[in-house]
């Protein structure tokens, strides 16, 4: 039997034997045993706590706080990765970038630094650190950029450099370090930082005003010890592109950080051609793109590669909204006046009154232009309102001229004041239209007195721009206050021989004048043809023309350079 407690069992046994009349000593015998099936037990219970424990915690994660792990994140660089290794192939290649020969030859040597370092490295020769690419919006930078990442077949980490900087300190350089701690993992790689001088401006100066935040100090400061400080290493190259390379920092801009910077500027003619010959693959012509490339490239100088694909888009859409098969000649002028002036707006009310006024004005620019010796070739003359608030314009075909004498320059100043000049000639009075004509006319009078030295008194020295001024000598400006009124006097005075010109040749050509602005009325547009008919070739030879042999008539839309009336608002 079990028995839970020996002693008092034991007394209530003798006490019973006792009652029996049992004599001590020759009692029941009591033997004890101890179990061992209590211990055994209390043994497997444990186990069996420890078991049920382990498989508790095992399915239950320990979880950071939300805190902790908001930060984590955020310090992270959140970049898009190309690699073209594992990729199917597709993207931008160099054969798809039209134009941009130099910089796709220098472009192309870094990415077979890249495929190839070997054939380098036996010369002696190191591998460059950085790439800059350089240039104007528009241009061809990013794409470039895409067609490294499919060409260098390497992974290629993108980020925008407007992504590294938030509102929390210390953020930005710790996405440095870990987009380039990334980058080391995938070596080699290349890591592009789109529009860098988003973290690459210069550091605090001494002006007031000059400068980036703490923040941005910081995170170039980073970004420049991960380009190369003491534990930099090999395997990562960069690539970045800006259009603002007069921020930069020079410490970014030095040999060992960016030992290459590359220039993509606005197209040549010859380039414009290619990259008109590459976006008109895409579109349903009349014609091979080739027919169209030539004249379209010299209608368009100036134009970025971006503009030249918002034209051939334009063009697209119009002949679409026309309900055409096929886009035509006439479309893609049409297209190139678009882009340039806006589009016709023949539901704005003119009086007849105003709208004489700007027939003179405008038959004014046309008549100087014509008759001068250095002026554009004079393309189209139009008093046809346009949705950008242009009452009327004379468009010309400006060449790739980079350089310009004072005469050639004297000469575009009579051309643009041949409007206002006009106007007081026929009316005996001045209208609010020429006031963008006499910003230009000043900008080029004080260019040619301040940066040109093209002036006889002030002579031949150069000072900064207006703009550059403001910013580097602020509150005053890099010369006496004697020279200031000098360059003044001489400005205004250059501004009225220009006029003085300009009232010379229309009066002694009234009558043209008055026979082109009359026909300019009843016609509305006026083209090359039409003002040889009206008043005879220009008066020291044909300008240079490009022939339209291929499509459309020159009577249609052509390009650039206009000289415009516009409202006072404008």
């Amino acid at each position: 039997m079990k028995i839970a407690d020996i002693e008092k069992f034991e007394e209530k046994l003798r006490e019973a034997e006792k009652n029996f009349g049992i004599m001590t000593g020759s009692g029941v015998p009591v033997v004890y045993e101890r179990s061992q099936e209590s211990v055994w037990l209390l043994l497997l219970s444990l186990v069996a706590a420890c078991l049920m424990t382990m498989l508790l915690f095992r399915n239950v994660q320990i979880k950071t706080p939300p805190t902790m792990d908001f930060f984590s994140q955020m310090g992270r660089a959140k970049f898009t990765i190309v690699d073209s290794l594992t990729g199917s192939g597709k993207g931008v290649q160099f054969r798809d970038v039209a134009g941009l020969k130099e910089a796709k030859i220098e472009i192309m040597e870094f990415v077979d630094y890249l495929k190839r370092p070997e054939r380098y490295k036996t010369l002696g020769a190191k591998v460059p650190k950085g790439v800059l690419l350089l240039g104007p919006p528009g241009c061809g930078k990013t794409m470039l950029a895409k067609a490294v990442a499919t060409e260098a077949k390497v992974p290629f980490l993108a980020m925008a450099g407007s992504e590294f900087i938030e509102m929390i300190g210390g953020l930005g350089a710790a996405r440095v370090r870990d987009l380039f701690k990334e980058g080391r993992k995938r070596a080699p790689c290349i890591i592009y930082i789109d529009e860098i001088d988003a973290i690459g401006r210069k550091r605090s100066g001494t002006s007031a005003g000059e400068g980036v935040t703490g923040e941005g100090e910081q995170t170039l400061n980073q970004l420049l010890v991960e380009l190369d400080g003491m534990a930099t290493k090999e395997g990562v190259i960069m690539l970045a592109s800006t259009n603002r390379a007069d921020v930069l920092d020079k410490a970014l801009l030095r040999p060992g950080r960016f030992d290459r910077h590359i220039l993509i500027d606005l197209p040549t003619l010859q380039e414009r051609k290619e990259i008109f010959e590459e976006h008109l693959k895409s579109i349903s012509l009349e014609l091979t793109p080739d027919k169209y490339s030539d004249r379209l490239a010299t209608l368009t100088p100036g134009f970025s590669g971006a503009d030249i694909a918002n034209v051939c888009n334009e063009a697209a859409l119009y002949a679409a909204r026309n309900q055409k098969k096929q886009v035509s000649g006439s479309d893609l002028e049409y297209a190139v006046e678009r882009v340039v002036g806006g589009t016709e707006k023949r539901s704005k009310v003119i009086t007849p009154s105003e709208k004489r006024v700007i027939a003179f004005h405008e038959c004014g620019h046309a008549l100087i232009g014509w008759l001068m010796k250095y002026t554009d070739a004079l393309m189209k003359v139009s008093i046809v309102p346009r949705t950008t608030n242009v009452l009327g314009f004379a468009q010309y075909l400006p060449s790739d001229q980079k350089l310009y004498s004072s005469e050639e320059l004297f000469e575009r100043m009579c051309m643009a004041l041949g409007g206002r000049v006009a106007e007081t000639v026929v009316f005996n009075h001045v209208s609010t239209g020429a006031q963008d004509d006499l910003k230009k006319v000043t900008k080029m009078a004080y260019a040619q007195i301040k940066q040109y030295g093209m002036d006889e008194v002030v002579g031949p020295l150069s000072f900064p721009t207006d703009e550059e001024t403001n910013s580097n000598f602020i509150g005053r400006k890099p010369y006496s206050k004697r020279l200031a009124r000098t360059i003044d006097e001489q400005a205004r005075f250059l501004i009225a021989r220009a006029h003085k010109r300009a009232e010379n040749v229309l009066v002694e050509n009234r009558d043209k004048l008055n026979l082109l602005a009359e026909e300019l009325l009843k016609r509305e547009v006026l083209n090359y043809d039409d003002i040889v008919k009206l008043i005879g070739p220009p008066a020291h030879g044909k300008k240079v023309l490009i022939e339209a042999v291929d499509f459309g008539p020159v009577d249609e839309p052509t390009r650039q350079s206009k000289s415009s009336s516009e409202e006072a608002s404008s």
